[in-house]
């Protein structure tokens, strides 16, 4: 995906290496990347309601078996603990690369509210390394990439990418992907859709909550759909189906087939990974925001 000639974000901070926290270390282990990934399945900040899932996917990483998980390419955080310099954001390869996705995300939802007569007020992307701190409570590189409403701030400890490469391949329309869901999320939380989904998921059993968290996640990727299409011009071959990948990979059922255990719908909090590609292509192939209402019918 071409993104060099776009200035990085000005909505960038950068906390360091931070301390405290639980992290699974490196070596890119089963361990970090299942749980690098539970943000993406499971919720944007864990709380009681994972608890379930997390005995799930704990089972398989302290059990005997193990997966393979390889992949070719490289990905842009591989670079960044060399490159680093204080903290300074942007200033790693991998960094550069998700602020210039988010200056992209903002001048494309810049012009949809503009469209609509309104302001886009942009989120801020913070980059962490092993724990940080959000307004949501404790960054740690182990939740993976989250976004946190109560500061709208997309949360990225960038190892994240080396994760994904590991799970689908990487490549650079997968981490751009990473960041415009988490986008897709601010922009749930600035229309007002996500206090509508809290306050329904108040009044409802752990199973239908968990459903409309599904439509959630579904939402946010079809608005990383729309980012993308909006950005056509940009996209280069392959780029399409290394976001179709990275999809698949992240789906609910895909994560609790490779754990050993039999999909569990009821259990599903982002959807599966016919459901994630499916509403991703939903969004690239319309380029219309207002094609992305999982709530129809709902509220």
């Amino acid at each position: 995906m071409r993104l060099d000639d776009l200035d990085p974000t000005s909505n960038a901070n950068d906390q360091g290496a931070g301390g405290g926290g639980f992290s699974m270390g490196g070596g890119g282990g089963m361990g970090s990347l299942v749980f690098g990934l539970l943000p993406l399945l499971f919720g944007r900040k864990m709380g009681c309601g994972t608890l379930l899932i997390l005995a799930v996917v704990g089972y398989f990483i302290f059990s005997s078996g193990a997966l393979n998980l390889g992949g070719s390419g490289v990905a842009p955080g591989d670079t960044a603990q060399q490159t680093g310099a204080g903290n300074v954001a942007c200033d790693t390869e991998a960094e550069l690369f998700a602020c210039r996705v988010m200056k992209s995300t903002e001048d494309t939802w810049g012009a949809l509210f503009a469209q609509a007569g309104q302001r886009y007020q942009p989120a801020k992307i913070e980059f962490y390394q092993g724990g940080g701190q959000s307004g949501c409570g404790a960054a740690q590189s182990a939740m993976g990439p989250f976004y946190c409403p109560a500061d709208q701030g997309v949360y990225l400890d960038t190892s994240f990418f080396n994760q994904l490469q590991q799970m689908s391949g990487g490549g650079d329309f997968a981490y751009a992907y990473v960041v415009a869901h988490e986008v897709g999320h601010h922009i749930q939380n600035i229309t007002g859709v996500a206090d509508q989904v809290r306050r329904a998921q108040s009044r409802v059993s752990q199973s239908e909550g968990n459903a409309l968290q599904v439509r959630m996640e579904l939402q946010a990727d079809c608005y990383a759909g729309v980012w993308a299409a909006k950005n056509a011009n940009r996209i280069e071959p392959g780029d399409i189906e290394e976001g179709m990948r990275a999809a698949h990979a992240i789906g609910d059922d895909k994560l609790m087939q490779d754990a050993g255990r039999a999909p569990v719908e009821s259990m599903f909090t982002h959807g599966s990974s016919e459901q994630r590609v499916a509403a991703l292509k939903r969004g690239l192939q319309t380029g219309n925001p207002n094609s992305c209402n999982f709530f129809e019918g709902i509220f």
